[in-house]
This record gives structure tokens, C-alpha cells and sequence, in this order.
């Protein structure tokens, strides 16, 4: 494993565990301010490192393509930051009782469109 992927692996454990201590730990009751944000800085976290490896994993796998490791792990990256965007929103929708499920769906096409925007 190249040191980029190994990388992004060792900050997914971490953020993993940073998601996991925030949701045992922190009561949004007692503290609001400080649960709220840190859940969503946590779960953007989490997603996004855990998103961009496994889109790195489905990448390698697939051979669609003749790209290099440092292609790879940059659209994989790319991708993994806007799906943690996109659940970001997702979520913050949830918070403010705004969301169902088409409203779901439109963020997500929108962040899909931007994906497919972006030149390879």
C-alpha cells in the first residue's frame, strides 16, 4: 500500500473513532453546543475518509481504465469529500426537520452532477 492510501486509511480509523467517542460520550442534552458540531465534523470526517477509500478500493478493482495510483487516489479522494458533503447536508436537513426522501435524492443528484462535471 502506497503512503497516500495508507494515510487516508490511518485518518478513516481515526475519524471513525472520533465518531464513535462523540456519539457514546457527548450528551447534546447537557451540551448542545458542543455536541452538535462535532457530531457534524465527525460524521464529515468519517464519511468522507471512508468514502474515499472504498471508492479507491472500487477503482483499483475495476479495469475500465489505464490511470496510475496518484490519479486513482485523487478522484477516489475528490469523490469521498463531496459524498461526505453531501451527507453533511443530508444530515443537517435531518437536524432541521426539513428532510424526506426526495429531498434525499435531489442533494444527492446534485452532487452527483458536480462528479460528473469534473474532468477525470
Amino acid at each position: 500500500m502506497s503512503s497516500l492510501p495508507f494515510g487516508i486509511a490511518l485518518s478513516a480509523a481515526l475519524s471513525v473513532t472520533s465518531l464513535l467517542i462523540v456519539l457514546l460520550r457527548v450528551s447534546p442534552l447537557t451540551a448542545p453546543a458542543q455536541a452538535l458540531p462535532a457530531f457534524f465534523v465527525s460524521s464529515f470526517l468519517a464519511v468522507t475518509t471512508g468514502g474515499a477509500l472504498l471508492l479507491i478500493l472500487l477503482w483499483r478493482v475495476l479495469p475500465i481504465h489505464l490511470w496510475d495510483t496518484g490519479k486513482i487516489t485523487a478522484i477516489g479522494l475528490r469523490q469521498g469529500l463531496l459524498l461526505g458533503l453531501a451527507t453533511t447536508v443530508v444530515l443537517l436537513f435531518l437536524v432541521l426537520r426539513l428532510l424526506n426522501w426526495w429531498i434525499t435524492l435531489l442533494i444527492f443528484g446534485v452532487f452527483l452532477l458536480i462528479e460528473l462535471a469534473c474532468r477525470h
